[in-house]
């Protein structure tokens, strides 16, 4: 789960993890730290054909069309090479026998995505995101709620297949913020941190969407850049987050301080937000998590101790590893 792997490493600068948005939870694991705000599917764009793309894909499938093929809008008979009365742009391999077909291109392999099992429908999806694909062509949108599904499914235990599904999505209907959001969030799932920043910016361009921003923040720590996620983090709209989303951007925060070897400015960053929360929320644990760990990586064992207890007793579903951190503590204070 990326809260828990991410409350558990805040120094290391290697998030990881997320769902893709919009697919109902298969398993006890928690969404990404800044998914989809709930209103973003309003303001998202919807995504049409056009012509610049109806040249790269076959006007009927979708399908890039194989290398060499004539384009879609080209004339039929002589002028495209083929036969007086061939349809334009028409692909003539599925009639070849299989092993006279031509090779599958790397674009090709990455828009047909990984196999779709029969029993993913689609209709696993939120009515939110199935909303946003109403207006693709049906069979179009049946298939790319099918790659969100299926992503949203293996995100936790696959998540570089769940990734290759979203790219299959995202090759479809690359114009639908709720599909880059998805990418984004799969490819940081599978560590793909510089995919994932470009996925939710493409997103949050579309839809003005500012939830992303902790993914985002937490995106720059892990590819070296932690004075670009502590920008994000005094964005004017973190100001105006949910208790969660606040939280998990203070977590990254605090991470990115640590990053620049400023100890005392990640303590004081955690001490401004509500550690004492009558609040058993998973966003309490994994802040006061973060308190903890950063108290003994500052040297200051004995308050570590407090801290770890302090969050093992609000932890009910063992989101984090503090009672183990208390034991070894303890062994170590004697």
């Amino acid at each position: 789960m990326a809260e828990q792997r991410r409350s558990q490493r805040p120094a290391s600068g290697k998030p990881s993890g997320g769902r893709p948005t919009g697919a109902k939870k298969t398993s006890g694991g928690k969404p990404a730290s800044g998914g989809r705000s709930a209103k973003s599917g309003e303001r998202s764009q919807r995504w049409s054909p056009d012509a610049e793309r109806s040249d790269r894909r076959d006007s009927r499938s979708g399908r890039p069309p194989a290398k060499g093929a004539p384009k879609s809008g080209a004339k039929g008979g002589a002028r495209s090479g083929g036969k007086p009365g061939d349809r334009p742009g028409r692909k003539n391999d599925w009639k070849r026998p299989a092993d006279k077909q031509a090779d599958r291109t790397a674009e090709q392999a990455v828009y047909d995505g990984p196999d779709l099992p029969e029993s993913i429908t689609g209709a696993e999806l939120d009515r939110s995101v199935t909303g946003q694909l109403k207006g693709l062509p049906e069979k179009l949108a049946a298939r790319v709620a099918r790659h969100l599904a299926a992503a949203g499914m293996l995100v936790d235990e696959d998540p570089e297949t769940a990734y290759q599904h979203t790219l299959a999505a995202r090759a479809r209907a690359p114009r639908l913020a709720v599909v880059r959001e998805a990418c984004g969030e799969a490819a940081y799932a599978a560590g793909h941190y510089a995919e994932a920043l470009a996925e939710l910016r493409a997103a949050k361009r579309m839809n003005g969407a500012t939830a992303y921003l902790p993914i985002m923040a937490d995106c720059h720590r892990a590819l070296g850049k932690p004075q670009e996620a502590l920008k994000l983090a005094k964005s004017p709209s973190v100001a105006n987050f949910a208790p969660e989303p606040k939280a998990e951007m203070t977590i990254v925060e605090a991470g990115a301080r640590r990053d620049l070897g400023q100890l005392d400015a990640a303590l004081r960053t955690l001490e401004l937000a509500p550690l004492m929360s009558k609040s058993r929320s998973s966003w309490v644990v994994r802040l006061r998590y973060a308190y903890a760990d950063t108290l003994e990586a500052a040297g200051r064992d004995q308050d570590a101790l407090m801290w770890f207890h302090r969050t093992h007793a609000i932890d009910a579903d063992e989101l984090t590893d503090a009672d183990e951190r208390a034991d070894a503590l303890e062994k170590r204070l004697g």
